[in-house]
């Protein structure tokens, strides 16, 4: 199913996978206790959030500032980078979102993900 999305090239995504990661931050970000995994929508179709975070794991970029906090207000730990400017590159930020989507999907159920998508035309639904 990710293969509808771009790819990545030599390790560097594209600003529309960039943002399609910032709405699966901000989706997650939303995300309250016993709901079902939020979804994006990308080019007519609807993806679960973590298609986007495991899609975006080889991803080399540097995060822009702004997307950080929503990564780093989630971590048991104070976040640390190795740059001047404690850098996060996409990767780090798709392994750590990947690894929180999953516990939460473990912690309270993935939802029905199919009875959200049938609300939309059958054309936008994605099968996991």
């Amino acid at each position: 199913m990710t293969n509808l999305l771009p790819a990545l090239h030599e390790g560097h995504a594209s600003i529309i996978l960039q943002n399609l990661f910032r709405d699966a931050l901000e989706a997650y970000d939303d995300w309250g206790e016993g709901m079902p995994e939020p979804v994006v929508s990308f080019e007519g179709k609807l993806l679960p959030i973590r298609f986007v975070f495991d899609w975006m794991k080889p991803c080399t970029d540097i995060m822009p500032a702004n997307m950080i906090g929503i990564v780093t207000d989630r971590l048991s730990k104070p976040w640390s980078g190795t740059g001047p400017l404690d850098e996060m590159t996409f990767s780090t930020a798709a392994r750590v979102m990947s690894v929180l989507t999953k516990r939460q999907l473990r912690r309270y159920g993935s939802g029905s993900i199919e009875v959200f998508a049938e609300r939309f035309k059958p054309s936008l639904r994605v099968d996991a």
